[in-house]
Parts: structure tokens; C-alpha cells; sequence
């Protein structure tokens, strides 16, 4: 036999969630979607169930509680993914507890098989597996009576042609012996955590076997909609080809010049200045560059309000639709939240250009968990936009000390390929704005600083500091 037997996978209906386990769920396996208390078992359980339930794909649903099904009911539907419709035609809704109480397993078993027998499912739940390992144990039941059941309930299902699912509770799966470990072949770990005020919920494919799965935790989030997955992005090993030739204009011409001829496409660019320097009205001019050139683009504001951000010229290229807008005021974010957006807008819009406004709102907008991995949250998100061929332009808010000289006050400095700097100088009882580039890799750059000002939302540079006879040598530290 040379033929490889094809597994279908099952959409979730979960959004991430197929992308997470690397295609879906696959066809007749058994599997255990286990977690702590409270994280959204039950709740990840019903929204793939009512996805994929058909009148064709039926579904039963066994409860070991001792609530009723009634219970757990109420508060699913609150999730638009539930409908009462299929209730009693395409799912079923059984209670085991009454079974379970004699702590007879093959009793418990046979009711399983005559309902299965009976409604024939393609997909049957069990919440809270957990349960019946407990009654095992209360009814003076050994590991091997436990093992074996699980064994001839899985061998049952796979043979009813049936995708199963085991809801259980537990601590953490390095902990467990189950033998449902073992037989299980797709496990689904969910956790959640308390850092400070917040809680970050996670979830995370321990196994699943025949396909190839995105490893490490992946935050989630249970919201009106129900839960929604956001896989960690791994950097893509074959990244965007952009052929270093290629420019993008920062909009003000004399700044192209000083950068030999504008920021190379798919370069990340650090602008770093003190307060009130013109950071975003630079970024405005880089989008409104690309807008001319039929580049659109896409600004995350993690700073400023939508009100507060548009300026005019932003604001009309908004109503154009030639740039997208993604106001991440909230917080308790997470890495693969923010390039969940950026990358769904940057797709849609096919945009060539991204400002993120700016660094310092965006380590305030993530959860406290991730703050601690600041740089390496920053280094995805770059690595991750500029492997797409996507122009990114970073605003950094730096205090100006004068006598210091500093590019990021993160650290982070070497992430960028290009630092364009904008400080203040105190000339004869002035303070005055000057620009320099710091870096650009593989490019030469000018070395010189420019006097430059934003008059009516426009930034304009001058003449090179060094024009002026006046300034005394070390008026200025460079």
C-alpha cells in the first residue's frame, strides 16, 4: 500500500484557531481540551460545536455535572454563535451524572454507545471529563479501570466515525498522569493569568498528532463574540523580496536628500524627539507621500484618540480610504493582538506604508506580562511588517538633555535600519529645532544637522547648522 490515507480537517469556526493548529481540527480524532477553572473550556467547546453542526455533521453533547444541561445553556446563549434552532435536531444535550453516580463505567459506557446508536453523531463532547475521573476514585475505581475505559471509549468512537472532545479540568499538563494523556490525540491547554490588575488568557497546542501545529502559547480573548485566538506570528523564513534600489520619500524633499535619496523600501525607521518636536506630523507626511504615489497605508495610534490624531491632511487622506486607521487605545493588549490588526488592515488595503505613533503608547498599551518582553515584542512586530515588504516608520517620544545623546529609551536602537533624530538647541536665547540622520544601513546618509520648522501642518528644513558663522564651536552637542 503506497497510497497516504488523506485526513480531512474540520473548520472550527474559531477565529485563529485553524490557523493555530495548522488547518483544523482532523476528522475521527480524540481529543482533550483541558485548562484551569473559569478559562473558557465550555465556552471553546459550544462555538466549534454550533460551527460545525449540521444536519449532516449532528452533534451530542454528555454533561457529568450534577447541574443540568439547562444551566450551562443559559449562559451560552448569550454568545451570538449559539442557536436554539439546532437544539434537539443537529445537537443533543445528555446528562451522565445519574449513570455516573454507580460508578460502573460499563454502565456508563453502554448509555453513551445507545445514544450514539440513536442520534448518530459526527462530533460528541464530554464536560467535565474531569468528573469522571473523580467518581472513579470515589467509588474505590483503580488507574487501570480508568485507562481501560478511556481506551474502549476511544476505540468506540473512532469506529462510530465520530470526532471527539473531553472537557476536563487540570492543573497544568506536566502534572498529570492520565492515562488520557497517553491515548488522547489532540490535546488543547488553556490557561489564564493574573499579572497586577490584569488577566491574560492563553492557549496553547500541546499536541496533535498527523499535522504540523504554530508552537508556543497564543493569547485569546472571550468578548462579546465569543473567544477569539490570536496565533503567535513566527517570522516567516522567506520574507518579502524588495531590491535595495528602491525608495520611499518622507514627503519633505531635503530630508530625502539628507537620506541619499529617501528610506529604503521594507526598512524600519526610528523618529525619535523630544516632546513637541513633530514627530507625527513627519509620519503624517510619509503617509501623505505614499497617498500621492498610490501607496496606501495605515497608522496605529496608541497615544492619541482618533480626534486628537487627525489633522486635516490625515483626516482626508482617511476619507479617501488611501490610509487605515487603528486606534489601539485599549489596553491589556498583547503582541499578536496588535499585528493581528495591523496585518489584517495592511492586507486588506494591500498598504506599502505603516506609522505606529508610538513606541512608548505601545508599551502602555500591552498587558504588564508582556511589557517584561518589551524588546523582543518590538523585534517581531518589526521583523514581521518588514518581511512582508511593508515600510515602517516608528515615533519614539525622547527627552531632550541636551548634553546627552540618545536614540531610543528603550534600548531598542538597534532594531531599526534607519534613525532620523529631531532636538531642540538653545541658540542666542532661542530654542531651535534641529534634524539629523543617524543611520541608514547600507546607505550613505548626510552627517550634517538642519535647522528645520512646521509651519501650517508642513515640516520644512533649512540651511545645515553649520552655515552659521555665529555658532560657536560647542554651542551645539553633536
Amino acid at each position: 500500500m503506497t497510497d497516504k490515507v488523506r485526513i480531512r480537517q474540520l473548520h472550527t469556526g474559531v477565529s485563529g484557531m485553524d490557523e493555530m493548529l495548522g488547518g483544523g481540527i482532523p476528522e475521527f480524532s480524540f481529543n482533550l481540551i483541558a485548562g484551569v477553572p473559569g478559562s473558557g473550556k465550555t465556552t471553546l467547546a459550544h462555538q466549534m460545536m454550533f460551527s460545525l453542526a449540521s444536519p449532516s455533521c449532528k452533534a451530542l453533547f454528555f454533561t457529568v455535572v450534577g447541574e443540568p444541561p439547562l444551566k450551562m445553556l443559559r449562559y451560552q446563549q448569550q454568545f451570538p454563535f449559539f442557536d436554539i434552532e439546532q437544539v434537539n435536531t443537529t445537537i443533543r444535550y445528555v446528562n451522565l451524572a445519574d449513570d455516573l453516580q454507580s460508578g460502573n463505567f460499563d454502565q456508563v459506557l453502554r448509555r453513551i454507545e445507545e445514544e450514539v446508536r440513536e442520534f448518530s453523531p459526527r462530533l460528541v463532547f464530554v464536560d467535565s471529563f474531569r468528573s469522571v475521573m473523580q467518581a472513579n476514585q470515589a467509588n474505590g475505581g483503580t488507574s487501570r479501570t480508568l485507562q481501560h475505559f478511556i481506551q474502549q471509549l476511544g476505540l468506540k468512537m473512532t469506529s462510530w466515525q465520530a470526532t471527539t472532545f473531553l472537557i476536563g479540568e487540570y492543573a497544568s499538563p506536566e502534572a498529570e498522569l492520565s492515562p488520557i494523556f497517553t491515548v488522547a490525540d489532540g490535546i488543547l491547554w488553556i490557561t489564564q493569568k493574573v499579572h497586577g490588575d490584569s488577566v491574560v488568557r492563553k492557549i496553547q497546542v500541546v499536541k496533535m498528532r498527523g499535522q504540523a501545529q504554530k508552537l508556543g502559547l497564543h493569547t485569546f480573548r472571550i468578548g462579546s463574540q465569543g473567544i477569539e485566538i490570536f496565533p503567535r506570528l513566527i517570522l516567516d523564513s522567506k520574507p518579502a523580496q524588495v531590491t535595495g534600489e528602491q525608495r520611499m520619500s518622507l514627503g519633505v524633499p531635503a530630508l530625502d536628500h539628507m537620506m541619499g535619496g529617501g528610506l529604503p523600501a521594507a526598512y524600519s525607521m526610528l523618529l525619535v524627539g523630544p516632546s513637541g518636536s513633530g514627530k507625527s506630523v513627519l509620519a503624517t507626511e510619509f503617509l501623505d507621500a505614499g497617498a500621492k504615489l498610490g501607496h496606501k497605508g495605515v497608522i496605529a495610534a496608541f497615544e492619541k484618540s482618533p480626534n486628537q490624531l487627525l489633522s486635516h491632511k490625515l483626516n482626508r487622506m482617511i476619507k479617501e480610504e488611501q490610509v487605515g486607521i487603528i486606534d489601539t487605545r485599549a489596553l491589556d493588549l498583547s503582541i499578536d493582538e496588535i499585528l493581528h490588526d495591523l496585518m489584517s488592515m495592511i492586507k486588506r488595503m494591500d498598504a506599502k506604508r505603516v506609522v505606529i505613533d508610538s513606541l512608548s503608547g505601545f508599551e502602555l498599551a500591552l498587558a504588564p506580562v508582556f511589557r517584561e518582553n518589551f524588546r523582543e515584542a518590538l523585534y517581531r512586530l518589526v521583523a514581521v511588517l518588514t518581511g512582508m515588504g511593508v515600510t515602517v516608520v516608528m515615533t519614539a517620544e525622547l527627552e531632550d538633555r541636551y548634553t546627552d545623546l540618545r536614540f531610543s529609551a528603550y534600548g531598542n536602537a538597534f532594531l531599526a535600519d534607519a534613525i532620523v533624530m529631531q532636538r531642540y538647541v538653545e541658540l542666542s536665547g532661542q530654542l531651535r529645532k534641529v534634524i539629523s540622520v543617524v543611520k541608514i544601513r547600507g546607505s550613505m546618509h548626510s552627517k550634517e544637522l538642519h535647522f528645520y520648522d512646521i509651519a501650517q501642518g508642513e515640516f520644512r528644513i533649512g540651511e545645515s547648522t553649520a552655515a552659521y558663522k555665529n555658532i560657536l564651536s560647542g554651542q551645539i552637542s553633536v
